[in-house]
Order: structure tokens, then C-alpha cells, then sequence
């Protein structure tokens, strides 16, 4: 019965024409949907426009919450699940955002709060996820990051990647996937990669990921996800392994969406 109603809420929800305004919001403030091409820019509109009306966004620290930071973050959100079946992050219903950098009080430990993931101390922060909610966004990492992709960073995907990871209750780096074959190659290359960039960092070597990845492999799937989605291509040059278990779990062949753009952005050149 919740399911039916869910989705005659979402369908109701999709007969309202797409506001223009945000069309103009994606097209200036998101690169990526630039890169998208017709099917996927419609697809992912759809699932902004049902995000933004079940998710409810709270402005923190006197910011104001306006329709420029609910489309930019919903945009981020649903890129991750565009070529998933999904239920829009479960039963995450808040998120807060923070004009700038903000430092959080430690949360009171619960039964879903024990991973090595969550922070106790008070440091400062860009963004954070909670089992079930809320995700804490700050905007000017989000608004910074969403429209300079080559930088390979997104506190948008990092902290929804790690709700897509809680979804089975844990925070391990090792999201649902769909068969017990998808589950060993994951394990077999994520652990590979992993390891080789905890030696290469105490090693002193340079290494093509972010070093927060090293942290432990919640933090390694959440920074390899930045990866997969804003240096796709570089990514699948020197760590292709990695690239086919992400483009096999997110469903999306981001690599040759990025070339795709590059070709007609150059007329085809």
C-alpha cells in the first residue's frame, strides 16, 4: 500500500512542466548535466523534481535556503542514481546545509553509530551522513565543486555515496549490489586498490586519489566515487579495474560520457 501511494505521489508530482528556472540553474551551476544527453538530461530531472518535493532542505547558520542550492544538491544527489533503481536515498527525509565550513558537536552514540566512519571530536567539516539522515552539506564546498568537475572533488557525491553504502545498514564500503558475482569482484579489486593506496601514501608515493580515501573503505568508495564521476576518463586510463566495478554498480559508462562531450564541445573534432 506505502509503495502505491509513494509512487501516485511521484507521478502526480511529474505532471507539473520542469521550471525553465531550473533548467537555467542546471545548465549554469552543474557541469555535468552538460555532459548528459538528451535521455539522461530528461531522467535526471525527473528524479530532481521528485527529490526536491520529498526531501525537505534546512538552511543552518542563517542561510537562506533558495531553489539555486535545492537544484544544484538534488542534481549532485540523483547523478549518482541515474542509471539505478532506486527509492530517491530511502528514507533519508533532511538535509542541512551550511553556508561554509561548520563545525559539528559529536552526535550521541547510537546502535547505527558505532562505524569508525562518524567523527566524535568537534573538527570542521564540508559534509556528513547518517544512517537514515540527515546528509550535512556546506554550500560553498557544493556550489564551488559542482561547476569545477576537474578538481575531483564533490562533497555532494562523497556524502551520498556513503548513504547509497549505509543503505544495508553498514558503513563498509560495499554498497547492495545485485549478485554474489558483483560482491566478489568488488571485494577483490576494492581491497587491491585500497591497500595499494595505503603503501603508496606510506611510501611516500604520489597516487592518483585523494589520501582521505586511505582512511578506511567506507572513505575509499566515497572518494572513488568523486573520481568516477569528475576525472572518469583518467580514472579508467590508470585504475581500470576499479572504473568497471563502479561503472557496473552505478550503471553509467561516465568515461564515454566524458568523451562524448569533449567531441562535440569541439564540433565534433
Amino acid at each position: 500500500m506505502y509503495h502505491w501511494l509513494r509512487d501516485h505521489r511521484r507521478k502526480k508530482i511529474l505532471t507539473e512542466p520542469f521550471p525553465l528556472v531550473w533548467r537555467t540553474i542546471l545548465g549554469e551551476k552543474v557541469r555535468h548535466y552538460s555532459f548528459l544527453n538528451a535521455d539522461e538530461k530528461h531522467r535526471l530531472e525527473q528524479l530532481l523534481q521528485v527529490f526536491v518535493a520529498e526531501k525537505t532542505f534546512i538552511g543552518c547558520n542563517g542561510l537562506e535556503m533558495v531553489d539555486e542550492i535545492r537544484v544544484v544538491i538534488a542534481a549532485d544527489a540523483c547523478m549518482l542514481i541515474l542509471g539505478l533503481p532506486h527509492n530517491l536515498y530511502g528514507k533519508l527525509e533532511t538535509i542541512l546545509v551550511y553556508p561554509s565550513t561548520v563545525v559539528v558537536p559529536p552526535p550521541k552514540a547510537g546502535v547505527f553509530t558505532q562505524s569508525p566512519l562518524f567523527e566524535r571530536s568537534e573538527t570542521p567539516i564540508s559534509g556528513q551522513a547518517f544512517i537514515n539522515g540527515p546528509v550535512i552539506l556546506v554550500w560553498d564546498e557544493v556550489k564551488r565543486e559542482s561547476r569545477h568537475p576537474e578538481t575531483g572533488h564533490n562533497v555532494v557525491y562523497h556524502e551520498f555515496a556513503h548513504y547509497l553504502d549505509m543503505l544495508d545498514g553498514r558503513a563498509d564500503g560495499t554498497p547492495e549490489l545485485r549478485s554474489r558475482e558483483q560482491y566478489r569482484m568488488w571485494a577483490e579489486v576494492f581491497a587491491a586498490e585500497f591497500l595499494a593506496l595505503r603503501r603508496k601514501l606510506k611510501a611516500g608515493e604520489k597516487t592518483f586519489f585523494d589520501s582521505y580515501g586511505a582512511t578506511n573503505e567506507a572513505e575509499f568508495f566515497a572518494v572513488a566515487t568523486e573520481y568516477f564521476f569528475d576525472q572518469p576518463v583518467k580514472m579508467q586510463k590508470n585504475h581500470k579495474a576499479l572504473y568497471d566495478v563502479l561503472a557496473g554498480f552505478y550503471q553509467q559508462d561516465t568515461a564515454e560520457r566524458e568523451r562524448r562531450s569533449r567531441k562535440n564541445s569541439h564540433g565534433g573534432v
